[in-house]
């Protein structure tokens, strides 16, 4: 067979040869769209690989980016590691402190920032030890005042550039090619970096039948920051198949990402639990024609069953849990339907949306305890580990390689069942399981048995220490509006939970939050909720 490297610049000359009129769609501001077809797509990404070699961008060289999704985001994605370099894409939302120690970490030499996130770059500039050139990403030319040396705009530096660059056809598949930082709910961010191999076989794995089923038909939607373990892949995997991308850019709202749905006809996007949440809030009280979706994509954290249970049964679009982190690129597992499904109930199929689903291929879990490896049998619970070609192997530069990194298989924190089937079933973060009285309790089944009350916008429940327990689980309640947060209701909910559980699961209270704190990708921050908490039980 021949020896062709799996390289990321090949989608590009892919895109541009056989789907060159097809678009993405690239919204810059609250009135401004982009339409790119894909030809002038492939031509900006290499004009953009010129000028950032000319400031200094070389192989094996770190380019940051600190953007939103947007066009412009795209050609990095592409024009950074189709020249030999590797992107490394900052999460905007981490806490300034964070925001340096990732840049300094990865050694970035070159930071390319959205006209509207400068500000905050500018601020911290003094303690980036490794950037010597800021390139701002804005429509037009104008560059913001500021005292930085060495500030450049996109646009003008594209402008110079003809678009006849080649890009090498010798690097070798497992050269890196991007990087992204764990979002750290404890201590610093972790650096996981991507091989062009890696990125490539996950996007083929997103184009699988029984997978996403992305393809050259579809209008995909990333509301996934880019920022985020690739934007779950979705950027890369549409270039490649040539899928009309939507990108929605900075500050968007529900209302705004179902205008877009509406308008522009998306077939496939993919967002954490609380993105949907709001959407379908919104939905509700000033409704949107949304009969073009053919999936949604939800993952992060797990999937109330009130809210899959509404998009099938009211609005009729399969809502398909996925499982994955930063470290496995990142998709693990989809919550597709198999033939042996095609007879369930709709209860029945709800429970089986709600789970993380069935492993792609080429990938292989197992779940490990204290006896070793655990059967699969639905009961049995464990800490999932996972390996394949698209997941990292260590840390970048990080001792805590050695916790997550094991004889070949990563171990994933989370701890989870799976059915004989395969079907993974994720019952809890290690850090998240309630221990009470020598007995495990999953947060995320109180969870999500919480939040199918019609009275629950959103739950969260966590351990808070116990003298006689050890450990006992709290439930903290944001209530729908025209609910009262008063002692009935707290009985209500608990009784709500007696109904489903043992009497040793119930939580032994409730607190009403008007909003439970978030990570800076959405997920729920219990460890914040767990410190202000502490004391509840005494």
């Amino acid at each position: 067979m021949m020896d062709a490297p799996l390289l990321l610049s090949s989608f590009v000359k892919r895109a541009e040869r056989y789907f060159p009129e097809k678009l993405i769609i690239s919204r810059t501001g609250e009135n401004t769209i982009h339409r790119i077809p894909y030809k002038d797509f492939a031509k900006r990404t290499r004009q953009l690989a010129a000028a950032l070699e000319k400031i200094g961008m070389g192989r094996g060289v770190k380019v940051g980016s600190f953007a939103w999704n947007h066009h412009r985001h795209l050609e990095l994605y592409f024009g950074v590691p189709g020249a030999g370099a590797i992107l490394h894409m900052v999460n905007i939302r981490l806490s300034p402190e964070h925001i340096i120690y990732v840049i300094n970490h990865a050694e970035d030499d070159i930071l390319l920032v959205d006209h509207d996130l400068f500000p905050l770059i500018e601020k911290i500039a003094p303690h980036l030890k490794t950037v010597k050139h800021f390139v701002i990403m804005k429509d037009g030319l104008d560059l913001p005042e500021t005292q930085l040396e060495n500030v450049h705009s996109y646009e003008q530096l594209m402008a110079a550039e003809d678009g006849s660059y080649e890009f090498p056809e010798d690097l070798d598949e497992n050269t890196p090619a991007g990087m992204c930082y764990t979002s750290a709910t404890t201590g610093n961010p972790k650096g996981v970096v991507y091989t062009h191999r890696g990125l490539v076989l996950h996007s083929y794995a997103l184009g699988m039948a029984d997978s996403m089923a992305l393809s050259e038909r579809d209008i995909a939607l990333s509301i996934v920051p880019m920022f985020h373990a690739n934007a779950w892949g979705l950027p890369f995997a549409a270039v490649l198949f040539g899928t009309t991308q939507v990108l929605p850019g900075p500050g968007f709202a529900p209302g705004m990402l179902l205008d877009l749905i509406e308008q522009e006809k998306v077939t496939l996007t993919a967002g954490v639990p609380t993105i949907w949440l709001g959407v379908l809030k919104e939905l509700e009280a000033n409704p949107r024609n949304i009969d073009t979706l053919r999936m949604i994509i939800c993952g992060g954290s797990a999937s109330p069953k009130g809210l899959i249970r509404a998009f099938e049964e009211k609005y009729h679009v399969p809502f398909v849990t996925g499982y994955g982190m930063t470290e496995t690129s990142p998709l693990v597992s989809l919550a597709v339907t198999t033939s042996a499904m095609e007879g369930l109930s709709m209860d029945e199929r709800i429970e089986r949306r709600s789970m993380a689903g069935l492993p792609m291929p080429g990938l292989e879990v197992r779940i490990v305890n204290e006896n070793g490896e655990a059967p699969w049998d639905g009961e049995t619970m464990g800490e999932l580990n996972v390996k394949g070609a698209w997941i990292a192997d260590e840390y970048y530069k990080d001792e805590r390689t050695a916790d997550a990194f094991r004889d070949g298989w990563l171990y994933t924190g989370d701890i989870a069942v799976i059915e004989s089937d395969g079907y993974i079933k994720l019952t809890d973060r290690t850090k998240d399981l309630i221990k009470s009285g020598g007995e495990w309790i999953s947060s995320v089944d109180l969870e999500n048995a919480l939040m199918t009350h019609e009275a629950v916008f959103e739950a969260a429940v966590i351990a808070i220490p116990h003298e006689k327990w050890l450990e006992r689980p709290l439930a903290c309640i944001v209530l729908k509006e025209g609910y009262r947060e008063d002692d009935a209701m707290k009985a209500e909910l608990l009784a709500y939970l007696e109904s489903q559980f043992a009497k040793w699961w119930v939580p032994d209270d409730v607190v009403f939050l008007k909003e439970v704190p978030k990570t800076s990708v959405g997920k729920f921050l219990k460890a914040a909720l767990r410190k202000e908490m502490a004391g509840h039980y005494g």
